[in-house]
């Protein structure tokens, strides 16, 4: 018998124990739970594939308002260095690792674009060139 189809009658079973349910609810629930399982099963390897060839994974890893830790599965606004570094990671390691750039901000979209947006504003170019003229 298949695993996903002995973990589903397993469930029924200790299902059946507690109530009383028809046979017709007893197949449909080993059904239903045995596609459910076997459907987990499948998209596990997605989760655990290698890190070398997980650019998509990555790429999905990075939200509008957050970002998803690949090592840890939590979701954050910002991978910190005190973060990565349980996993024994630097910054620069991380993004090797999953197939990030060099120079991609481990920052959720919105957040990077709220940085971006301020640093226009303080337009700090401008002070930079009236700061070495005036020396």
């Amino acid at each position: 018998m298949e695993d996903h189809l002995s973990l589903a009658l397993e469930i029924v079973a200790a299902q059946a124990k507690v109530r009383t349910m028809t046979e017709t609810e007893i197949g449909s629930l080993v059904a239903s739970l045995s596609a459910t399982i076997l459907g987990l099963d499948q998209a596990a390897p997605l989760a655990a594939e290698s890190p070398a060839g997980s650019t998509a994974v990555a790429k999905k890893a990075i939200r509008e308002r957050t970002i998803t830790c690949l090592e840890s599965g939590k979701s954050y606004k910002m991978l910190t260095r005190r973060h990565l570094a349980k996993f024994g990671l630097t910054p620069d390691a991380y993004r090797a690792k999953w197939g990030y750039a060099k120079d991609t901000p481990l920052v959720c979209k919105a957040l990077q674009r709220e940085r971006r947006k301020k640093m226009r504003e303080m337009r700090l170019w401008e002070r930079r060139g009236q700061d070495q003229s005036a020396a």
